[in-house]
């Protein structure tokens, strides 16, 4: 587990704030292990007791994530699941460079829509070292 930086979640208080360290999953990705990471993603949201639909939903939205960082980002990333309270929060980011651009585009495509409609809340980070999102999700009974 590797961690430079701390993850940053939209809310009041801040609550989304991962402790150095606490990260349920911090795993870094690109083109050829979004497979992988979709599995591990699968299997953390699991654990934290996430219900059926809840995991299918944090492990589209984490593979949506994934791919705008391949696609438009520095072609890798970083993404780390943890809980804090009644929620699971998910966070990719990239460095931005040696991509398309330091932006994820909001309005080509539909993933990040997608990840809107899943996630109770979502946040967009852009700064010269890249792009991080976050994205919360209430843990509810199947």
């Amino acid at each position: 587990m590797t961690g430079d930086r701390d993850p940053q979640a939209t809310g009041p208080g801040d609550q989304g704030t991962a402790p150095p360290g606490v990260a349920a999953l911090e795993q870094e990705f690109d083109v050829g292990s979004l497979y992988a990471l979709r599995a591990a993603v699968a299997a953390h949201a699991a654990k934290a007791g996430l219900s059926r639909q809840q995991v299918y939903d944090v492990t589209a939205a984490a593979h949506e994530l994934a791919a705008n960082a391949v696609m438009h980002g520095a072609g890798r990333g970083r993404v780390r699941l943890w809980t804090s309270g009644q929620f699971l929060y998910c966070q990719v980011t990239d460095d931005g460079h040696g991509g398309i651009g330091a932006t994820w585009p909001t309005e080509h495509g539909h993933g990040l829509w997608l990840v809107g409609q899943v996630a109770s809340q979502l946040s967009i980070d852009h700064s010269p070292a890249g792009t991080t999102v976050t994205a919360q999700f209430p843990f509810s009974p199947e």
